[in-house]
């Protein structure tokens, strides 16, 4: 019996799916207990909240967008200004100038082009403007000899009509008329500023950009992407030069047709012509109203002489010089320039206009280098 009670007594051994689940209870349940089921995605209440703050999202979204448009409308055409650019800036490098050099080099000859512009513009502008209001009495006083003048004056009651108007006319809404042209004007030269700096920023780290950008894309398909875009860039620089040739084909008409009609400032109205062809869908025709309007104050007939000029010339521009020109410079067909520059200017106004030639040239660059060989694959 003695020996009976000194036999150690066996204790069932815990079946082993209880010993491991039991450390994995304690340590699910934690200090404050057994976490529950995780959240149902499809419960109606669930899919509500996410969808409505999906649209709150995008709508914010779409408000940061619009209130922000005009920013990125500038920092998009510095940085197409800085790829069209860069270009310059490349080949002083590779004539042994350093790169901060080469951009400071360039960027100044931008400046002194826009600054003589706009030197060259208001020697005739306030010239002719002197000339204009020097020249208002005998104005009248040629109208008042004439009887049919006279007589539509009285019949309609002219004078009394302008002075009312004049006399309705409230001092807050002149102030307001002047504070309106300074805010305008100060928008312009702030937008050109902004322009102006951003696309120094973008010229001086183009480089940088560019490998960032590039360092995004997968590294099996790097190369190509590369290879692709650098052609893009290329074209983009290729479109900036044909355009500069367009304006200074432009400015040397002009000057030829000032220097034969004896017009004041031949030279500055070519500059003028010049820079603004250069902006898209408006230039030309802003400097055929100047010139057009010098014209008119030399005389009558140089004033028509002019303007049925331009009216020439511009549809020879449109339709034969420039799609020519983009043709050997960009490799872009006429009528694909045509049709570019025109849906670019319906659907996004002067920047449709500015990248549309571009735009087109990387399209059928990707066509035909992507998106045809990949269906001859299969």
């Amino acid at each position: 019996m003695a020996q009976d009670e000194d036999l150690p007594v066996e204790t069932p051994a815990p079946d082993d799916d209880e010993a491991l689940d039991k450390p994995a209870e304690d340590h699910l349940a934690g200090r404050f207990g057994r976490p529950g089921p995780p959240l149902d995605r499809r419960n109606p209440f669930m899919i509500g909240l996410l969808g409505g703050l999906g649209i709150i999202l995008a709508y914010a979204i779409f408000l940061g967008l619009r209130n922000a448009a005009g920013i990125l409308v500038l920092i998009f055409i510095a940085l197409f200004l800085a790829i069209g650019l860069n270009p310059a800036v490349v080949r002083l490098r590779s004539w042994g100038v350093p790169r901060g050099f080469a951009v400071a080099i360039v960027a100044l000859s931008v400046v002194a082009l826009l600054a003589g512009g706009i030197v060259a513009l208001i020697p005739p502008l306030v010239s002719q403007t002197t000339q204009l209001v020097e020249n208002v009495p005998e104005y009248i006083q040629s109208l008042q000899r004439n009887e049919t003048i006279n007589e539509l004056v009285q019949r309609y009651d002219i004078v009394n009509r302008v002075t009312s108007a004049l006399n309705a006319g409230t001092v807050g809404n002149a102030v307001g008329g002047v504070v309106g042209v300074g805010r305008m004007l100060a928008g312009t030269i702030f937008n050109l500023l902004t322009v102006l700096v951003l696309t120094i920023y973008f010229m001086a780290s183009f480089d940088r950009i560019r490998e960032t950008g590039y360092s995004l894309v997968p590294a099996s398909r790097r190369v190509r992407v590369r290879l692709l875009t650098d052609e893009i860039l290329t074209k983009v620089g290729a479109y900036m030069v044909g355009a500069i040739s367009i304006a200074v084909l432009a400015g040397a008409s002009t000057w030829f047709l000032a220097v034969i009609l004896g017009l004041a400032y031949p030279f500055a109205l070519a500059v003028v012509v010049a820079i603004t062809d250069l902006i898209p869908q408006i230039g030309a025709t802003l400097g055929a109203i100047i010139v057009s309007l010098v014209g008119f104050a030399s005389s009558l007939t140089d004033g028509i002489i002019c303007a049925v000029f331009f009216l020439l010339y511009q549809q020879i521009e449109n339709y034969l010089i420039y799609p020519n020109v983009m043709r050997r410079s960009v490799k872009v067909s006429d009528v694909a320039a045509v049709v570019a520059a025109l849906l670019g200017v319906a659907l996004f106004g002067v920047v449709g206009a500015l990248v549309a030639i571009p735009m087109v040239a990387a399209i059928q660059l990707i066509m035909r280098e992507v998106i045809v060989p990949s269906q001859e694959a299969r």
